[in-house]
Formats: structure tokens, sequence, C-alpha cells
């Protein structure tokens, strides 16, 4: 093995050592009191579950099988301390096992070691850190399964792993039925038959608690938290959360689940016959999280494991599937959605969608198709020389395409990314006392430079109605509007100019993150005993004591850098450098002249706020250039529009080199073409088959 490969694969190694010592450091470096809820509320004054009464009592908080009971019930109160940790490490294994196992699992070559990379994303995933911080057992079943289906020897042995991982999360029972379909009928009959025993133990040894579990809550419905709400991510769930109660709600749920159980059961037949069998194993997963009357967080691992799964015929469509996969099971929906009422639906429910998705509508490729391991090829665009030797440094993730990127993957990066820069914003705020020394500050420093005009500009405002009006509603309307937009319009029709000037903005407010981090500045409008007016929050009590509370929902004092002036003046010099006309400059650039008017006529920011919004957009462009070369490019292969402004530039002919590399047209899934690997047939041959000739001359052939 060469240096380079080996050290990626330590690095990866000790990325998944860290994570997994920094979950077990996070659960363990709690109060005994505060960890391990869920498994603290199974014990009782005499040992685990060693209780008296039934184990669903009123207020039991306890929602695995009888048969699980059965077998955490004999540890005892001398156990409980040492328990703890014991459990924590125990699910760590589980973990590394799980990853382990699944990435042996997966079909053909990988160009990364897939053992590390999957326990990462393992530790990093809602389910497990849940699993981790209640003390729950879902990770078992998944282990049992994948042993069952991968590692067990003889087909007995597979069933019986099976069978304990349904007795453990009885909707684990939907991998007999692929068991059997796929000629698994061995391991099928023997998952069942060890299931009804071990369930038939748990009744011998808890008859009450079996009655309880099966007879009362059908299997365990209603037990736990409240079925409708959101932690619950099943088809039951959504179908409460959305006022289908009662036998109509209950008619509904079966229904659907009937669908998705003959619709995902088909399709994991079909990878699985395929050589696929890890997909076909997450898909019935997937099944099992949908129709399960209950599906709590730290039951959706299953989701995860659709990550073997390979999607989309070209290159640069390939990474839409993981992203989604990871963000959902990473992050919660409201950072993938924002929080508006219209998008609630979809947000309070995006684990659930996913489950359906990969078990029902995710085209997965098939191992026959031609794209499974040699995708189209992306066509990547080429900047002019640049004048400075060592520029550009041609980072290879800064390469621009000459179409447009993958839609999905771009509004989902571009969420996310101001999820975490909202989340960065927000922690980065500071007490009152700091940022005003710092406003005092810089007020000193503009009297010396003689530009401290926002008490003039400020009182000047509120005596002029109109232009208040104007100004205030500026502030608070074009602040993203135009931003967007513009990225909307480059999109669409220069999608190389889009990812220049999508990632100079992104350069920049990374860069104003780390002003408002490092020096929380207190706007002129929260200035004491300056005099300003707020003229777009109207007036605020400095003397009271908690006239910055609103710091804990925005925070107010990132005001250094100002990204307000900072976007608009991005904005100004994109449509400068890029619009074919010249009033579409000049339009342009009245953007940053009223966003500068606005942010210090307003109050809201000192003139050096602007100063350094500038700045950070600078560096932005310049970080740009050099990460990724030139604005301009060379001149695609196919003929190009000499305007030189903003044309139409969809996805241009490819070269003749990509095209003769690109495969023949196959459909994602089902058996091959039936002369599929065979060698093709010269055209003269007297048995082919009558069709169109294209050349009506036949002395020409």
């Amino acid at each position: 093995m060469s240096g380079g490969p080996a050290a990626a694969r330590a690095l990866l190694w000790l990325v998944a050592a860290v994570l997994a010592a920094r979950q077990v450091a996070a659960v363990l470096g709690k109060p005994p009191g505060s960890r391990l809820t869920d498994l603290a509320t199974w014990m009782g004054p005499t040992g685990v579950l060693h209780v008296r009464g039934s184990l669903y009592d009123h207020g039991s908080t306890f929602t695995g099988t009888p048969f699980a009971g059965a077998v955490l019930k004999p540890l005892t109160r001398s156990a409980e301390q040492s328990l703890g940790v014991a459990w924590t490490f125990g699910t760590l294994l589980l973990v590394v096992a799980v990853g382990v196992v699944a990435a042996r699992a997966l079909p053909g070559r990988t160009r990364v070691p897939a053992a590390p990379v999957a326990i990462s994303l393992l530790m990093l995933s809602l389910p497990v850190r849940n699993s981790f911080h209640l003390g729950q057992t879902s990770i078992i079943p998944v282990l049992l399964v994948l042993l069952g289906c991968f590692a067990a020897r003889g087909e007995r042995g597979a069933g019986l792993l099976v069978g304990l991982g349904a007795a453990l999360q009885p909707a684990v029972l939907l991998f007999a039925p692929l068991l059997w379909l796929t000629g698994r009928r061995k391991a099928a009959v023997t998952s069942v038959a060890t299931f009804i025993g071990c369930s038939a133990l748990a009744w011998a040894v808890l008859p009450a608690d079996s009655r309880t579990y099966w007879v009362h809550h059908l299997a365990g419905i209603g037990l736990g938290e409240s079925a409708s709400g959101l932690a619950n991510q099943s088809l039951h769930g959504a179908l409460l959360r959305f006022g289908a109660h009662g036998v109509l709600g209950t008619v509904l749920a079966a229904v659907l689940a009937a669908v998705v159980v003959w619709i995902g059961l088909r399709r994991a037949v079909r990878y699985a016959k395929d050589g696929q069998l890890l997909l076909a194993v997450a898909v019935t997963g997937c099944v099992a999280v949908a129709v399960s009357p209950t599906a709590w967080q730290y039951q959706l691992m299953w989701i995860l494991l659709a990550l073997a799964g390979r999607v989309g015929r070209r290159a640069k469509d390939r990474l839409v599937w993981p992203v989604v996969v990871v963000l959902v099971m990473t992050l919660p929906g409201t950072v993938l959605l924002p929080n508006m009422a219209f998008v609630a639906p979809v947000r309070d429910n995006v684990p659930l969608l996913a489950a359906l998705a990969a078990a029902c509508v995710v085209p997965f490729l098939g191992r026959t198709s031609p794209y499974f391991d040699r995708p189209v090829p992306t066509d990547y665009a080429q900047p002019v020389p640049a004048r400075l030797s060592r520029v550009p440094l041609a980072a290879p993730v800064w390469r621009r395409l000459r179409g447009r990127p993958n839609l999905v993957l771009e509004l989902l990066v571009i969420r996310v990314g101001y999820s975490a820069y909202s989340h960065i914003r927000l922690a980065a705020s500071a007490d009152p006392a700091t940022a005003e020394a710092h406003g005092r500050a810089v007020h000193a420093l503009e009297r010396f430079l003689h530009i401290d005009v926002e008490h003039w500009a400020n009182h000047a405002l509120v005596h002029v109605g109109w232009l208040r009006a104007f100004l205030d509603f500026y502030y608070e309307t074009f602040h993203f509007a135009f931003p967007l937009a513009i990225l909307a319009v480059l999109y669409w029709r220069s999608p190389a100019d889009y990812r220049w000037a999508r990632s100079s903005l992104s350069f920049a407010t990374v860069l104003a993150l780390v002003g408002f981090w490092f020096f929380p500045l207190a706007p002129p409008r929260l200035m004491p005993g300056l005099g300003f007016i707020d003229t777009v929050h109207g007036p605020q009590d400095l003397a009271h004591p908690s006239y910055g509370a609103m710091t804990a929902v925005t925070n107010q004092y990132a005001a250094m850098p100002s990204l307000h002036f900072g976007w608009s003046l991005w904005c100004g010099v994109t449509v400068v450098v890029l619009a074919p006309k010249v009033w579409m400059k000049l339009l342009a650039l009245l953007d940053p002249l009223f966003t500068v008017s606005a942010i210090i006529a307003t109050a809201n920011h000192w003139v050096l706020d602007a100063v350094g919004g500038a700045t950070v957009v600078a560096a932005g462009f310049g970080l740009m250039y050099l990460l990724g070369g030139p604005r301009r490019l060379l001149p695609a292969a196919a003929p190009a529009s000499a305007s030189g402004d903003l044309a139409p530039n969809l996805d241009p002919p490819p070269s003749s080199r990509a095209i003769a590399a690109r495969p023949v047209e196959a459909p994602d899934d089902g058996p091959p073409p039936r002369d599929a690997g065979r060698a093709p047939e010269p055209a003269n041959d007297p048995g082919r088959q009558p069709g169109p000739d294209p050349d009506p001359d036949p002395a020409a052939r």
C-alpha cells in the first residue's frame, strides 16, 4: 500500500475514534441522574427492571417488548452504577460492529475505506446519539439483522439472529418475508419460529406484562410518549398529527402500510437478487420504520443504511442522495427547512419522508446498469491563465461546471449553510458592557477621522416621513431578496459564473462570522446616552436592564462587519461584472447606495461597519480567485456566444471525448438487454433486423 492511501486510511480511522470518544465522553460526563435517562427509569427500588408491579404501569416509560424486559430483569441494584459505564461502552462496540459489517457488505469496491466512514456517520447520526444518551437498545436489532444476513453460518443461524431482533423490535419481523422471497426459506421459517419462541418465553415469565403489551396495547401502541408527537416518525404518527384519529385513521394507516410493504418488499427483493443485499436490507428496514405504529428517533438507523444505494446517471448528481440522507440523519428538521407554516408538514416528518423515499421512490441503480460504476463524467470549465504564477491554486473542490449544478444539492447546501450561519451568529453574542465598549471605541475613531455622520443622518431621517418609510422598508426587505434573485438568474443563465459568485459570497459570509465572534459591537441604536433613534424597531428603554434581551433571539451585537452592506455590495459588483447593458450596471449600483444610507440613517450600523462589510466582500472575491482562478474561462469545445454578457449558457454539448466515453442509455433497474455484453454486430450482417437505414444509397455502404 502506498503512503498516500495509508495516510488517508489512518486519518479516517482517527476521525472515527475521535467521534466515538467524544460521544462516550458526552454521556459519561453528565451527572448520573442526567445520563441514560430511559435506562434509569427502568431501575426499580431493588434493581434494574426488578420491580414488583408491571413494566407498563401508569407513568412508566418502558416501551420495549416483554422479551426485552425479561432479559433486563435479572440485573440487580448492585450493578446499577457500573451498568451505566458498561452500557455506554457496549453501545459503542455495537455501533462499531454495525459500521464494520455494513462496510463489508457493500457491493463492489469503494474509493475510500468504508468502515471508518460508516462508523463516523453512525456516531454523528441522531438515532445513535439518542441511543447513547437515552440508554436504548435499538442498535441491537439492527446489528442482529446485519449479522444474520451477512455473517451467520448456515440458514438456521441467520434465522435465529433475525428472530431475536424481531423479539426485541417486532417490526424487524418484516425481514422474514424478505428471506423467504429471496430463496432463504429455511432462514425465514427459523426467524419466525425464534420470534414466537422468545415471545412465548416472555409470556410465561411475565404473563401480565405480555398481555398488556400484545393485547391491550396492540404490540406496544400507546406506550411511552404520545404517538402523535414529532418523535414518532411513522405513518401512524404522521396521520395522527394530520388529525386522522379514530377508526378512519386506523383504516387509512393500515391501507397505506399495506401499500408501502407491497412496494418496498418488491424493491428489496429485486435489489437482493441484483447482488445488493445491503441495499435490500436498508429498504426493508425503511419499510419497517414507516409501517411501525411507533418509530421513535432512536429506531431510524435503517435510513442511514440506505446510503448503500447509488442514484444518478451523471457524476454531478451522484452525491445528492447521500447528502440528503446524511443531513436528514444528523440535523433536525428545523435546520433543513425554514420555520414557515406552509413547509411545517414536511419539516415535521423529514425522517419519515426519507424512509418512504428509500422504500418506494428513489430509483437506485441496478448493478447491470452501465452507470453503476461509471457515471457520465462532469464537464468542468477551465479558467484563463492567471497573471501571477502561483494563482490559481486550482483546488479541485472549487472547479466550476459548465452545466448547472444539481438544484436539490444546491438548495440543501444553501439552506444548511444559512442555518449554520444563524446558529454561529447567535452563539457569538456578548454581554452589553463589552459591546458598548467596542461601540464607544468605534465612535471615537470615527470622530477622529471626521466620518461620524450617523447622528446627523439619523435625526435628519426622523423628520422626513416618506424617506424614513422608504429606508426602513428597504432595510428590512431587500437584504435577502436581491442576493437570492441574482443567484437564481446566474444559476439559470450562466452556471459557471453562478459557482464563482456563490462561492465568493460564502467566503465573505464566513469571514463576517469571525468578526461577529471576536468583535461584538453595539450598533448606534443600542448605545445609551448618544441620543440615537431606532426608526426600524421603535423606541427602546436603554435604561431598562433587559433592553438587550432580543439578543437571545437574534444577535443584535453582530454589527461589525455589516453584512447588510456587504451583501448589497456583492450584488452590485456581481451585476456590474456580468451584466451586458450599461443601464443594468448603473441600476445595480443603487442597491449598495440605498443600503449604506439605510443602515446609517436608521442607526443600525456605524460607518466603519460598512467599511468592514466591503472588506470581507473583497476578501471573498480574492479567496475565490486564489482557489478557483480568474472568473473568465477558456472557451468550451462547442461554439459559445461571443457577446460576453448574461446570454443563456445552458448545458453545452459535451466534448467528443466525453461523448465517446459516455455509455449507452439503459434503464436504472431491471434486467439487462438481451444482447448485453455481446460485441456489436457488423452493419452488413444479413441477419440484422430490418429498420430505418440512415443512408439511402446502397452503393455508399
